[in-house]
């Protein structure tokens, strides 16, 4: 694991920050189940980047903004893992000048690290509240206990906060939490017993 990212440093000087790395066989099942169901469903399927959510949320409905359904982020678990480990956060014309970087480390990292090594860094380095990096980190903030140990409805929570975890407040539970953390558990339920998924979390 990056001993610390520009995110945390970045996040320090105004909200300090608590991360306790842990092992993949020491993140619960559900954790890495409510993070691809939330985030992305096509993770074991892509090679980093998801060309079909990426088209989906270039094309706005008409009279509306277009929202993706749960589960079609365009942005991957490996492009936030490759932001949050060796790059920087931010919008305006920084995510531009951000994306070939990105790019590029996404599919580098996808290449030597593969599946799992992604997605246990992901979860081991995405902010959760506040100057919370980490599954073991806002597991033992939010319900004071081990990641191991998170039950389906506490790992859909912390999931839940994301993408803004500045935010969306697991502890007290803010309404968007309250809102979303239940559609999670249904993808869960909806993606469970896919052959590709259960090979990465279990």
């Amino acid at each position: 694991m990056p001993p610390i990212t520009f995110t945390q440093i970045s996040n320090a000087f105004e909200y300090g920050f608590k991360r306790d790395y842990v092992s993949g066989v020491a993140i619960s099942y559900n954790a890495k189940l409510a993070a691809i169901a939330s985030e992305d469903q096509a993770f074991p399927d892509h090679m980093g980047l998801d060309f079909d959510a990426i088209e989906k949320s270039l094309q706005p409905k008409k009279g509306k903004k277009h929202k993706l359904p749960l589960g079609a982020a365009a942005s991957t678990i490996s492009q936030q893992t490759a932001k949050n480990v060796f790059l920087w956060q931010g919008g305006g014309v920084f995510k531009y000048i951000r994306k070939i970087p990105e790019t590029y480390f996404t599919l580098l990292i996808e290449l030597i690290w593969g599946k799992k090594r992604i997605l246990e860094v992901y979860l081991n380095c995405i902010e959760m509240g506040p100057g919370v990096f980490g599954i073991e980190a806002a597991s033992q903030k939010y319900f004071g206990k081990h990641a191991s140990s998170l039950s389906r409805e506490e790992a859909a929570m912390i999931i839940a906060c994301l993408p803004n975890p500045k935010r969306f407040s697991v502890k007290p539970i803010s309404s968007r939490v309250a809102w979303r953390y239940p559609q999670i558990l249904q993808e869960m339920r909806n993606i469970e017993d896919d052959e590709d998924i259960l090979s990465l979390i279990k």
